[in-house]
C-alpha cells in the first residue's frame, strides 16, 4: 500500500560528501567542487549504487527517510536524469527486476521503448536505392525515436511495489534541476563528443551548450525546464506525458525536428504521433531463470537479450572448471562461451510478440551442455559462428558460418538499490547512445532516444527469420542485463551495466570474477575486460592487453584489438554498478572505481 504524503525532501549540493572512506577521483579544475566518488560502501539499512555522486545520494536519503528500495530507485533514477542526462530519462526507456522480500520472489517490468504505429519493416530502408540508410543519418532523426517507456516503468513500479507517489519521489530530482548541479569533467568531456549534433538542434544548444559554449568544469548547471516538467508530472502524473502537453510537444520534435538556425545537418522527421503516445504500455513479466554453481539468476526476458545470452553463456561454463590457478583458460572459455552465446542471440532473440523466442529451450542446461562441446582448451572457434538450434535436441555440437552481430549504442546507465527489509532492485535505463537522438522536446529539459537503431535495418542473413527487424508497436531487441542472484533463496548480488551489447559480457565477466576467480565484488568489478560478440576479434581494455594472460590466450589463438570509447574517447568496457550481500548481514555497495570517472556507492548507516 502506498503512503500518501511527503517523505523528504533532499538538497543534494555540491558539498555532499560519499558515505564510506576510499580515495576520491580528481577533482575538476578549481571553481565549484563536484562532489566526492567513493566506489565501495559497507553497512546496514539499505545501500544504492550509481554512476554518480548526486544520484546516489538522492536514493539514500530516500532510504534513510522510510522509503524502500523501489522508491529509492525511481529517485535515485529521477536524479540520473538531471545529472546524466546523456544517457538515461523520461525521454528513453528500459529494464527493472525487483525482488520483493515478504514473497521471495523476483519480478520484472519491460519498459522498452517501442516502435510507431506507422513503422514497417523497410523504415530505415532507402527509398531510392533499397539499401540501409546511413547509421548516423538514423540517430540524428525523428525516426529512430521510440515511445517512451520509463516515466511509465517509474509509475508502474511505485503503484506495485512502492511506498510513495510518483510526485514525492520526484521530490530530490525536481530540486536537483532547479538548483543546478557541478559540471564534472567527464560531462564536459561527453558534451564535446556530441557537440557538432548539439548545435543543430535549437533546444539542445540551449540547454548543454550554454552561452553558445561547453559548460565548464566546476561551473554550475540548472535545468529548469526539466523541474518544470517534473513538476507537471508530480501533479497531474504520467497523463501529462503520454496523453496530455508533454506528449504533444514529443510528438511535435519527433515530426518536425526543432533545428537550430543556420544548421546543416538533416535530421528527417520521425512517425510518432500522440496515439502511439497514448497507446504505450509496461510488461510486468516473468524474469529468466537459470543456475550457476548452485546461485540463482534472475534477469530480464525478451524484449531483452540480456537474461537469455548471460544464462546460456553461464550453462556452457558450468560445464567446465574454472579457476585462479589457471586464469588463461578461465579467460579462454569465458570468450568462447561469450562468442557462442552471441551467435545464437543474433539469430533467436527479438521481440516474442512478433516472433517465435526460443526463452525456455536457449536457457536449458541441455542445450548449453550441446553448445559447450564447441569449446576445446586449444583453439578458438571461428567467427561469425553459426548459431545452434535450441529447439532441436543434441544440435548444437556442429560449427558452422554465421552473421556478423549488428550495431547498438554503447551507453545507458544502471543503478542498484536495497532496504532495511531485504527488497532489492536493479534497474536499467537509457536513451541509447550518449546523447540519444540528440532532440531535446523544446521547454520540457530532456532528450529523446534513438532507440529504434537497434532493430536490424535490413535482415541480416537472407532467407533466415530476422526476429530484429522494425515493425508497428514493436520493442526493438536490447542487451540491458539487470539480474538479482539468489543464494540459498536469499539476496546475494544484484548487478547491471551500460555499455551496448557489451553490457552482456560486463555483466557475465563480473560474475565469473565473483563466483568462479575468487574475487571481492570490488575487485571482479574493477579487474580489466575484455568482450567477445561472436566477432574474429575481441575487443579488450589497456589494463586488459597488457596482462600476463594475453600471451597465453593469443597462443590459443585469441585475437585482440582495443575496445573504443564509450562515453570518451577513453577505451573503456561497461560502468558496473552492484551490491552484495556479505556473510555477516552487511550489505556492500560497490561501483566503478575507475570507469566513466568512477561510480558512487553508498549505504544508509556505515560501517
Amino acid at each position: 500500500m502506498r503512503v500518501a504524503g511527503t517523505l523528504f525532501a533532499v538538497a543534494c549540493c555540491a558539498t555532499l560528501v560519499a558515505a564510506c572512506g576510499g580515495p576520491p577521483t580528481p577533482q575538476p579544475p578549481p571553481g565549484q567542487p563536484f562532489p566526492a566518488r567513493t566506489a565501495v560502501a559497507v553497512g546496514s539499512g539499505g545501500a544504492v549504487s550509481s554512476v554518480n555522486p548526486y544520484s546516489t545520494q538522492a536514493g539514500i536519503d530516500v532510504l534513510r527517510n522510510g522509503g524502500n528500495a523501489v522508491d529509492a530507485a525511481v529517485a535515485t533514477a529521477a536524479a540520473l536524469g538531471v545529472v546524466e542526462p546523456y544517457s538515461a530519462g523520461i525521454g528513453g526507456g528500459g529494464y527493472f527486476v525487483y525482488y520483493d522480500a515478504r514473497s521471495g520472489q523476483v519480478r520484472t517490468i519491460d519498459g522498452r521503448e517501442t516502435a510507431p504505429a506507422t513503422m514497417k519493416e523497410d523504415s530505415f530502408l532507402d527509398p531510392a536505392t533499397g539499401k540501409p540508410i546511413p547509421f548516423d543519418e538514423a540517430v540524428n532523426s525523428g525516426l529512430s525515436v521510440g515511445v517512451p517507456g520509463t516515466l511509465a516503468t517509474w509509475d508502474k513500479a511505485l503503484h506495485s511495489w512502492g511506498t510513495v507517489s510518483l510526485g514525492t519521489a520526484l521530490g530530490p530530482a525536481t530540486k536537483l534541476a532547479d538548483d543546478g548541479v557541478v559540471v564534472s569533467q567527464q560531462f564536459r568531456d561527453e558534451t564535446a563528443m556530441n557537440e557538432k549534433r548539439f548545435r543543430a538542434i535549437a533546444p539542445t544548444t540551449e540547454l548543454y551548450l550554454p552561452g553558445g559554449q561547453l559548460p565548464a568544469p566546476g561551473t554550475i548547471l540548472r535545468n529548469p525546464d526539466l523541474a518544470n516538467t517534473y513538476r507537471l508530472l508530480a501533479k497531474d502524473g504520467p497523463n501529462a506525458f503520454y496523453q496530455g502537453e508533454i506528449g504533444a510537444d514529443i510528438v511535435k520534435a519527433v515530426g518536425q525536428p526543432p533545428m537550430a538556425s543556420g544548421a546543416t545537418m538533416n535530421f528527417r522527421p520521425g512517425f510518432m504521433q500522440a496515439s502511439d503516445l497514448a497507446g504505450y504500455s509496461v510488461i510486468e513479466q516473468d524474469p529468466t531463470h537459470s543456475t550457476y554453481r548452485g546461485i540463482d539468476l534472475y534477469g530480464m526476458a525478451p524484449s531483452s537479450s540480456g537474461g537469455t545470452t548471460v544464462g546460456e553463456a553461464l550453462n556452457i561454463l558450468g560445464n567446465y572448471t574454472l579457476s585462479s590457478g589457471d586464469r588463461v583458460q578461465a579467460m579462454h572459455h569465458y570468450l568462447e562461451a561469450s562468442r557462442i552465446a552471441f551467435a545464437d542471440r543474433g539469430r533467436w532473440v527479438g521481440d516474442p510478440k512478433f516472433s517465435s523466442v526460443p526463452t525456455g529451450p536457449l536457457l536449458a542446461p541441455e542445450f548449453g551442455k550441446d553448445r559447450a562441446c564447441l569449446i576445446g582448451p586449444t583453439g578458438t572457434l571461428t567467427s561469425p559462428l553459426a548459431p545452434g538450434d535450441p529447439n532441436v535436441p543434441a544440435s548444437g555440437c556442429v560449427p558452422g558460418t554465421g552473421s556478423p552481430q549488428t550495431h547498438e549504442g554503447p551507453s545507458t546507465t544502471h543503478l542498484v538499490t536495497a532496504d532495511r527489509w531485504g527488497n532489492v532492485v536493479s534497474y536499467t535505463l537509457t536513451i541509447e547512445q550518449t546523447g540519444g537522438s540528440a532532440i531535446a522536446v523544446p521547454h520540457r529539459g530532456f532528450l529523446l532516444n534513438n532507440e529504434l537503431t537497434d532493430f536490424n535495418f535490413a535482415p541480416v542473413t537472407a532467407g533466415v527469420p530476422d526476429p530484429n527487424l522494425p515493425a508497428a508497436g514493436k520493442r526493438p531487441r536490447s542487451s540491458m542485463s539487470p539480474f538479482i542472484l539468489l543464494r540459498d533463496g536469499k539476496p546475494f548480488i544484484a548487478l547491471g551495466s551500460p555499455g551496448g551489447a557489451t553490457i552482456i559480457t560486463t555483466v557475465l565477466q563480473t560474475l565469473v570474477n565473483r563466483i568462479d576467480l575468487g574475487m571481492t565484488l570490488p575487485d571482479a568489478i574493477a579487474a580489466p575486460r575484455a568482450s567477445q560478440r561472436n566477432s574474429a576479434n575481441t575487443e579488450a581494455e589497456p589494463a586488459f592487453l597488457d596482462s600476463p594472460e594475453r600471451a597465453g590466450l593469443e597462443k590459443l589463438g585469441q585475437r585482440f584489438v582495443t575496445a573504443p570509447g564509450m562515453f570518451t574517447p577513453a577505451p573503456e568496457i561497461g560502468a558496473l554498478e552492484a551490491l552484495e550481500f556479505l556473510p555477516d548481514g552487511a550489505l556492500q555497495a560497490a561501483a566503478e572505481p575507475k570507469r566513466r570517472s568512477g561510480g558512487s556507492a553508498m549505504v544508509v548507516t556505515p560501517r
